[in-house]
């Protein structure tokens, strides 16, 4: 144990950098629950010739999810209805999950990726699991329900070796003096 005052996770360049990297998609009004039941007021004018749903959420059946940790008898995933087409650039996909480091959240973002370069034209909602059963009260409109990360498309091959000797020796003067310089990974190396 160190007497040295030590810094919070609100103080850690990686924590900070990872909540507010890509973009957030925000549930699109009040979602009320009470004792299972969702409910909602959610004043979309008229979509004209568009069909378009007026749920701020939708349901996915449990066959879905037949032999995964998600599935419960009986118990429907939900899934978030997103209000906006997303076009990322050439050669670009999106990595949408749950928002980072949102574990006071009644529920839990399914992580899926979309090629949002070539498939812009049509929306892409997020499936959830509702993990908080007893869960009473409102999700105010604004709460991030996705945040998505741009993820450039190349082939590269992921290659292990055992350390070298320099490398394990540069290694460890890193490791001494990141203890002896406190905020050196964000003085020197967070670009």
């Amino acid at each position: 144990m160190s007497n040295r005052e030590e810094d919070t996770v609100k103080r850690c360049p990686p924590f900070v950098d990872a909540m507010t990297s890509g973009f957030l998609l925000p549930l699109v009004c009040d979602l009320k629950v009470e004792n299972g039941a969702m409910t909602w007021d959610n004043d979309l004018p008229a979509g004209g010739a568009l069909e378009f749903p007026r749920s701020p959420i939708g349901f996915h059946d449990e066959s879905q999810v037949v032999g995964s940790p998600l599935f419960t008898p009986d118990r429907l995933l939900i899934k978030f209805v997103n209000l906006w087409t997303i076009e990322a650039p050439a050669g670009y996909s999106l990595f949408f999950t749950h928002p980072v480091n949102r574990f006071d959240l009644p529920f839990t973002t399914l992580t899926g990726m979309v090629d949002c370069d070539l498939f812009h034209d049509s929306w892409v909602h997020f499936p959830a699991h509702w993990h908080d059963t007893n869960f009473n009260g409102v999700l105010p409109r604004g709460t991030p329900v996705a945040q998505c990360f741009p993820v450039k498309r190349e082939n590269w091959v992921a290659q292990t070796a055992a350390m070298t000797p320099d490398e394990t020796a540069r290694a460890q003067e890193l490791s001494n003096k990141m203890a002896r310089e406190p905020g050196l990974y964000r003085r020197q190396f967070r670009s």
